[in-house]
């Protein structure tokens, strides 16, 4: 009767560990630190070295710095971000490597203490379609989160109806 929670808390442990793995990103194990950069700011870019990574040079380009190569040996180069890179926007950063190329996005953060003025009255209509409870995630997202939440109200339920009796055997 023992295997029962043991392999209760083994289903949970995989559930919950499963859940924070990133449900998108990079294969080659690319990085873009920060994510969000003021401009003229700098940036580091990353590649992973390990197993299923890139074993190759890296070329990284993006509109809003110079193209920048991360030698074979190296794990990291930084970038410079133009000074007159847009405030609030969401720039492409494209690493190619061993003939394979994936993005990454840069934010370009406001001015401390001076947010971007807007207009009053727009040029352009309202951008919709992206509201409600489900905009930004994705459908591994969605399943891992509900499978870890059945998984401990399962295991809340089981713990919950456990005999006194087998505690003692």
């Amino acid at each position: 009767m023992r295997a029962i929670p043991a392999a209760s808390v083994a289903l949970l442990g995989v559930a919950a560990l499963s859940a924070c793995v990133p449900a998108h990103g990079s294969t080659f194990g690319f990085t873009l630190s920060p994510a969000t950069v003021a401009p003229g700011g700098e940036v580091t870019l990353g590649v992973g070295r390990g197993a299923g990574g890139c074993k190759g040079r890296v070329t990284v380009s993006s509109a809003v710095f110079d193209t920048v190569t991360i030698p074979r040996h190296e794990h990291s180069a930084t970038a410079e971000v133009d000074r007159d890179a847009r405030r609030g926007a969401v720039y492409e950063v494209k690493f190619t490597c061993d003939g394979r190329t994936e993005a990454l996005d840069l934010t370009i953060a406001g001015h401390p203490g001076h947010p971007t003025h807007q207009p009053r009255h727009p040029d352009k209509g309202v951008h919709a379609g992206e509201g409600g409870s489900v905009a930004g995630f994705d459908v591994k997202e969605i399943g891992l989160g509900a499978l870890l939440v059945a998984g401990s109200v399962g295991a809340a339920y089981h713990l919950s109806r456990r005999r006194s009796g087998e505690d003692a055997a």
